[in-house]
């Protein structure tokens, strides 16, 4: 019995083999970020399962939850689209080999060329604004678009316990609001103006908000689709995009919610979704990759200060940064393991684990009960497949650690397949100063 999850074994065997193939390194590799790409699998099958198969369904990958192109590429093949919140993730998302119809672009500040762009390869378009209504009838100049066109509509319920994740606000940044005075008739009108719009979406949030929330949203906006068609005396709305945001359980292994439990609110809230006469996209991301990944740092120093243990390790704001910045937001478990990679024993001996950023604020936890880490012992950072070491943040001019896609077969072996490579420190680009500039 060794007293870990099988999620928690599956880690240690990981690490364990990433020691022995020099992955990890406490000279050459000190960090490295892990995908289990067994679990992706298991994660995206989840999904598929929990929607019906009628009417049809796109599960959009939200690209900000990781955007690597091998990632990106894994879920295309797991029969995913993927949505993009800028130029540059639908380059991403172009790059991994998503057809144009299987990728969605939802940016809150698209630019007219982005908008032609999107138009012109078939990208699925959903407007933020009447403004962007505007550009976008300008652009498609009288043709019928190619692209599924629709409006982000903001439902107004209000917001979770993460104001930064809470999009269906009254104020939110996002979205044609519902609720102000004049804003819905205003935006049926749209619809009657431009036969193109076509689709609904919406957004109330991620993590930090509840279920009930983000279903009530989706509820909102399946009854606007409702009341355009009903206006129209047509089905000129045919699908609806109900966003993604489920959250996920930072506290231990268990995965909570589910996708079932999600769409079981959904059938409460928005009974009218599967009736049938509309298709479904999804987009959601950081509830697909977050337990697939995790980060893995030696311990550098250990010291003790005011009587308190630190342990500082090559993992902080670089890799961490929500975490860093707001930790009672955004708190991430760790597990301490031994230079070999397996699972440290000891008693529990309260303790900072701290990364290698020059400020004081750069700690991955605070007064964390581990075993008492040593220099030359490893940490794992569970939770950490979405937003964390894919988008690093490069303060101090920390490097991008490498990242490994895992699978393991059933003989019990490990294969690694490398999906960024650890960033050199000392290649540094020098640009020559162009003719007349300095």
């Amino acid at each position: 019995m060794t007293g870990l999850t099988p999620a928690a074994e599956r880690r240690e065997r990981i690490l364990r083999e990433a020691v022995r193939q020099g992955l990890l390194d406490a000279e050459r590799s000190q960090l490295a970020a892990f995908v289990d790409l067994d679990g992706v699998a298991a994660t995206v099958e989840s999904l598929h399962r929990a929607f019906p198969s009628s009417p049809p369904v796109l599960h959009a990958f939200a690209a900000k939850a990781n955007c690597l192109v091998p990632v990106l590429a894994e879920l295309r093949r797991l029969g995913m689209g993927c949505e993009v919140a800028t130029v540059g993730e639908l380059a991403r998302a172009l790059a991994a080999g998503f057809a144009p119809d299987k990728i969605v672009f939802d940016s809150p500040a698209k630019t007219e060329g982005e908008l032609r762009r999107a138009l012109d390869l078939g990208v699925t378009v959903n407007a933020d604004n009447h403004q962007e209504l505007a550009r976008i009838d300008r652009a498609l100049g009288g043709r019928v678009p190619v692209s599924r066109i629709g409006v982000r509509v903001n439902s107004q319920l209000g917001g979770g316990s993460i104001a930064a994740m809470s999009t269906a606000t009254s104020t939110s940044k996002f979205g044609v609001p519902l609720a102000d005075p004049g804003s819905r008739q205003r935006l049926l009108r749209a619809y009657h103006d431009h036969p193109w719009l076509t689709w609904v979406h919406t957004h109330a949030g991620s993590q930090g908000c509840p279920l009930d929330l983000m279903a009530g949203g989706v509820g909102q906006a399946v009854a606007f689709a409702e009341e355009v068609n009903a206006s129209l005396g047509r089905r000129q709305v045919v699908g609806i995009d109900i966003g993604g945001g489920l959250p996920v359980n930072f506290a231990d292994d268990e995965i909570t919610p589910t996708f079932d439990t999600y769409v079981r609110q959904l059938r409460a809230h928005a009974p009218a979704l599967f009736s049938g006469g509309y298709e479904i996209v999804t987009e959601f991301g950081r509830s697909v990759l977050a337990k697939n990944g995790f980060i893995a740092a030696y311990v550098e120093y250990t010291k003790n200060m005011g009587g308190r243990p630190i342990a500082v390790t090559h993992a902080g704001v670089q890799v961490a940064t929500r975490t860093v910045f707001n930790p009672d937001a955004w708190p991430l478990r760790i597990e301490a393991h031994d230079a070999s990679g397996g699972a440290k024993r000891g008693g529990p001996v309260r303790q900072d684990i701290a990364g290698p950023a020059c400020f004081a604020g750069d700690l991955l936890a605070r007064d964390r009960a581990l075993p008492l880490l040593e220099p030359g012992d490893i940490v794992a950072v569970p939770d950490t497949g979405a937003y964390y070491f894919s988008t690093p943040f490069h303060y101090n001019s920390l490097p991008e650690p490498a990242v490994y896609g895992v699978r393991t077969g059933g003989g019990g072996g490990v294969r690694f397949e490398l999906m960024r490579p650890a960033q050199d420190p000392w290649d540094v680009p020098v640009l020559e100063p162009a003719a007349g500039v300095g």
